[in-house]
């Protein structure tokens, strides 16, 4: 028993000083934690890396699991930086305020939500109406052929209808943005991340999907997006993601409990810089203001 009264002891002791630690308190190393996105989780856990010849004496853990699984744990008080690719809900920062926690939001960059076609797709242009009638509950469009073209090695002619789960920024915005509101329909396969879509759809000549730019390789192809037949048809880069011109383009945000301070601020600051939007750039995503990178 009081082997076992020691080792609780020395448990709550180190996460009473981890978490100190994250807001600047005392200590020699300080810990900022740091949860959320998928669509951000590569260019975070480079941020975290980097910034150790920056400060050693700070370390950042960098974990994913969607926007909002970061924002709940703002919330509830369990990291000090959440990653999103959305931004927070009415009803979040309803939440966090009774909580006592005032979300503060920090833009870091933006993202083209590109829709990912198998490379032998021969499909160029998209509507959101067609991609309504895919994802959209209600949609009629279940077959290849609907759209005018036939897939080669996709001999059913179904559409594989590949998503992110619910928790997912990405899968929010797209809800959003192309549903407009309308709930997915029945029969989607939803991916944990953005990753995950892309080798599916790589590997299935059926299927569809979407995620962040720098999910974006030449393993599957991306159409250009318009809103509608009478649009300008726009191709995801990091240049239409910045002026806004594709129809699919969102901010990325970082969510601090108010106003950073110390070691917190201190890295946020970083980020901003041009050394951090570099970075960002170089992860296939674009910086929320110009640089120049070497």
């Amino acid at each position: 028993m009081n082997k076992l009264l020691f080792t609780l002891c020395v448990a709550a002791a180190a996460t009473a000083c981890s978490r100190s630690n994250n807001n600047g308190g005392g200590g020699d190393r300080k810990v900022i934690q740091n949860k959320g996105s998928d669509t951000l989780v590569n260019v975070a856990q480079s941020w975290a890396e980097a910034y150790k010849t920056v400060d050693p004496k700070v370390a950042v853990a960098v974990s994913g699991g969607g926007s909002g699984t970061g924002i709940s744990a703002l919330i509830n008080g369990t990291v000090d930086i959440a990653n999103s690719s959305r931004q927070m809900k009415d009803k979040e920062i309803a939440l966090a305020k009774e909580k006592g926690v005032e979300p503060k939001e920090h833009l870091v960059g933006y993202d083209a939500l590109a829709v990912f076609l198998h490379k032998n797709n021969p499909i160029e242009k998209m509507t959101f109406a067609q991609l309504a009638g895919i994802y959209g509950e209600g949609g009629t469009i279940t077959k290849w052929s609907q759209l005018g073209v036939q897939v080669p090695g996709c001999d059913s002619d179904e559409i594989i209808v590949v998503s992110r789960q619910n928790n997912s920024g990405t899968y929010a915005y797209f809800k959003e943005e192309v549903l407009g509101e309308k709930d997915f329909r029945m029969g989607t396969k939803d991916m944990h991340g953005s990753k995950d879509v892309g080798d599916l759809v790589a590997h299935t000549p059926c299927a569809i999907g979407y995620s962040g730019l720098a999910y974006l390789d030449n393993t599957v192809k991306a159409p250009c997006i318009a809103k509608d037949d009478t649009s300008a048809c726009i191709v995801p880069s990091r240049a239409t993601a910045v002026d806004r011109t594709y129809p699919i383009a969102r901010p990325l945000f970082m969510y601090t409990n108010g106003e950073p301070k110390d070691a917190v601020k201190a890295y946020l600051d970083w980020i901003l810089s041009d050394k951090g939007q570099c970075i960002i750039q170089e992860k296939g995503y674009a910086p929320f203001h110009p640089v120049t990178c070497g």
